[in-house]
């Protein structure tokens, strides 16, 4: 190492100058260095992870790398900081503010002080001095640098000495020089400011790279990429319900686990593949779903050793089925009734949850069929407005709204809670209130009108008798003191089968000439036929109307067939069935005929 006072090269181990005894400013963090050599670099503890599944993960924490080039970063830095002072220091040394003077007066040598600059003055014999001290001394002036208080050389100094006897005396004058000559180089110390702005803007850098590498390093290993390569395709389950195959790429034989589904799978033919029901995503949860869902596969490659390495992601979107529903009766979802009951019939999935305006109505499902029969409630207030909110499973929620609309009443008139609204009979008794006093008429056939006890409690009854098969309405009107209201309530009478089929005729070619012949007269009297041949179309939905054939070689002799709303029945096109039904229009140049009792024709 070299002096800083004389330039005397010494080792790095001496304290002091072997020539000068000045001391050589070795600080002990120097000194321990060598001791970081004998550090181990590994990680002084490791790691054991286990997942939820028990899977045991012996890799180091990468939050413990990062440390390390953090910890070695601040070792490099602290390693920069001793170099560049050692340079500056050497610097320093070699551009030091001394003026050598001497005087006359004094035998021996003295230190002289200006403005804290220590100047060492030495007698220095004409002899050694150099060519431009001599050009110095012959213009009788010395020019001196001297460093301020923060260490930059700033202004110049003269010193005019008056030679005596070839040496310099000490009656010459200090004064203020001002700058030196432009033509005079820059001085060195501007390089040094230079040099350390530049360490501290490199240093900065480093710690910036290192902290940007450290993020991507520990965001790569929480969010891996998305896999671009694996094949996704819509499938058919088994049960067949909706699904997806995924097909991973993959080394032959190797095994990739999938945390969502809590599986393996070995890679074969270059592939691992997995079918996952889209139900699976969604069947647990609750509230209102979207149509569409995006669902993340999360693979990891597993190792003979139970090591796990996680894959990129699997992303990939499922469509959610609206729960099938549908009403059955009545007829639209907009309906005008009467009574303060109405019957309301939907038919859903079997298993499913309904809710009737927020209420659990779960248990009026038919566990096999899937119908609900539900019995509203209807008040005299116009709009009466009934939520059906159905949940399948495998299904999104759908919703279905019915309006049963009932007159609001200038005075009550209301038909018993339990009044039916079909009948095998040709005749039923109806029982109503109104207010008490009332006078009531019924304008539809009718038998046995009881008025009794209308002017104590407004009840009254009386048979209604139904002279057509099919919807018979009743009507019924109460008025008082000026004020007066009328209820309209249909019921659909049908006779038993072993009553209704006496009276079929059969559809051979006479039969079916003569119907078309007197079409008006046999719709009038409703005349019954049984019906035979298979459904070779359907020309209408809602009531249902089919297409039949009824020659004995199925291609002469139509009959359109259709469907009651009061019946479950649906036909299915190339079926065959036998049907007993009564003539009720036309249609096309047909005969139309309402299928009343429907059988299956094997």
């Amino acid at each position: 190492m070299k002096c800083p006072e004389c330039g005397q090269w010494n080792r790095a181990s001496m304290p002091h100058c072997i020539k000068c005894g000045a001391p050589l400013n070795i600080d002990e963090v120097s000194r321990l260095q060598w001791k970081d050599t004998l550090k181990d670099g590994a990680p002084s503890t490791a790691y054991l992870r286990a997942d939820e599944f028990g899977q045991v993960d012996a890799t180091p924490d990468s939050r413990d790398k990062l440390a390390r080039e953090m910890q070695d970063l601040k070792k490099r830095k602290r390693e920069g900081a001793e170099l560049q002072g050692r340079l500056s220091r050497n610097s320093s040394s070699r551009s030091a503010p001394e003026v050598i003077v001497t005087e006359e007066t004094t035998s021996r040598t003295r230190k002289v002080t200006h403005d804290n600059i220590p100047l060492t003055a030495v007698r220095v014999q004409p002899a050694s001095r150099d060519e431009s001290l001599r050009r110095e001394e012959s213009e009788n002036r010395h020019r001196v640098r001297f460093m301020n208080e923060n260490g930059v050389f700033a202004e110049s100094r003269t010193y005019d000495p008056v030679p005596v006897g070839g040496y310099s005396q000490g009656t010459g004058s200090w004064h203020l020089a001002g700058p030196l000559s432009k033509n005079v180089a820059p001085p060195v110390e501007h390089k040094h400011i230079f040099l350390k702005i530049l360490a501290v803007l490199a240093v900065l850098a480093v710690i910036g790279a290192a902290g940007w590498f450290g993020y991507q390093y520990l965001s790569a290993g929480n969010e891996p990429a998305v896999n671009n390569d694996a094949i996704i395709t819509a499938t058919i389950d088994s049960d067949d319900l909706p699904a997806h195959t995924i097909l991973i790429p993959g080394e032959e034989g190797t095994t990739i686990y999938i945390k969502e589904l809590h599986a393996s799978y070995v890679v074969s033919n270059g592939f691992a593949t997995i079918q996952v029901a889209d139900h699976t995503w969604y069947d647990n949860l609750e509230g209102s779903l979207d149509e569409t869902m995006n669902v993340t596969l999360t693979p990891f490659l597993k190792t003979s050793a139970g090591r796990q390495s996680p894959l990129p992601l699997i992303n990939y979107q499922i469509t959610i089925p609206l729960s099938p529903v549908s009403l059955e009766y009545p007829d639209s979802l907009r309906t005008t009734v009467s009574t303060t009951v109405s019957a309301i019939r939907l038919k859903v999935r079997p298993g499913s949850r309904v809710l009737v305006n927020g209420k659990d109505e779960s248990d009026k499902v038919n566990s096999e069929t899937g119908e609900m029969n539900y019995n509203a409630q209807v008040n005299p207030q116009g709009d009466n407005v009934y939520n059906f909110a159905v949940r399948s499973r495998y299904c999104r929620e759908q919703t279905l709204s019915v309006v049963l609309y009932r007159e609001k009443q200038a005075i009550p008139l209301d038909l018993a809670a339990n009044t039916i609204g079909s009948t095998n009979e040709d005749h039923m008794k109806v029982t109503a209130t109104t207010i008490a006093g009332a006078y009531v008429t019924v304008s539809t056939p009718h038998s046995d009108l009881n008025t009794t006890d209308i002017d104590k409690t407004g009840k009254f009854y009386f048979y209604a008798l139904f002279d057509k098969i099919g919807y018979n309405t009743i009507t019924i009107n109460a008025s008082y003191e000026g004020k007066s209201v009328t209820v309209n309530h249909e019921v659909y009478y049908l006779p038993n089968e072993d009553i209704y089929s006496r009276k079929a005729w059969g559809l051979d070619p006479a039969n079916y000439s003569e119907l078309l012949n007197n079409m008006p007269a046999r719709i009038k009297n409703g005349q019954i036929y049984v019906v035979k041949g298979v459904v070779e179309r359907e020309e209408q939905t809602k009531p249902q109307r089919v297409v039949i054939y009824t020659s004995e070689d199925g291609k002469s002799q139509p009959v359109v067939i259709e469907v009651p709303r009061a019946s479950n029945k649906h036909l299915e096109v190339g079926k065959a069935y036998e049907i007993y039904a009564d003539v009720t229009s036309s249609y096309n140049s047909m005969p139309v005929l309402t299928g009343r009792y429907i059988h299956d024709k094997k």
